[in-house]
């Protein structure tokens, strides 16, 4: 994940009350990174979602989409202050979010990013130390080691 994810895009503690308004929240922090409209990410990724929740279950959501004017891979991990529902594939509440945003252009590179994000997050070490972390710092080192 180091290739992808910068230290400064994990954020811990982040509030959010539902699913539309976490989304609404990292497309916008995506959006002040990536310069790409907020608005374009939330669109992407409430797409992505009517097709079906990006909740995978134990805790985790990864929630992904193609965006048009995006030039590489964008990364963005959050450890939420409570879980809130996600419409997960095991009807558990979500409190570890990893935004995946790929360049429209990259469908190949989207789903070899896609599948490597999802393996680390099967592993239950990686997502026990994710739970114990108190800082972006520690987070990050977890992702990143």
């Amino acid at each position: 994940m180091q290739d992808f994810l910068l230290a400064e895009n994990v954020f811990v503690g982040l509030s959010s009350s539902s699913k539309q308004q976490l989304l609404r929240q990292i497309s916008e922090k995506a959006g002040k990174t990536t310069s790409v409209s907020p608005h374009l990410i939330a669109k992407a990724l409430s797409d992505c979602e009517g097709l079906g929740s990006t909740g995978i279950g134990g805790g985790v959501a990864l929630p992904h989409a193609a965006v048009a004017g995006l030039e590489s891979v964008f990364c963005l991990v959050v450890l939420l202050a409570h879980p809130i529902d996600f419409e997960a594939v095991d009807d558990e509440p979500v409190d570890i979010v990893i935004l995946l945003l790929t360049p429209a252009s990259a469908s190949t590179e989207a789903l070899n990013v896609l599948s490597c994000v999802a393996r680390r997050f099967r592993e239950g070490d990686a997502v026990r130390g994710l739970r114990a972390a108190r800082t972006g710092d520690e987070v990050y080192a977890i992702l990143t080691g």
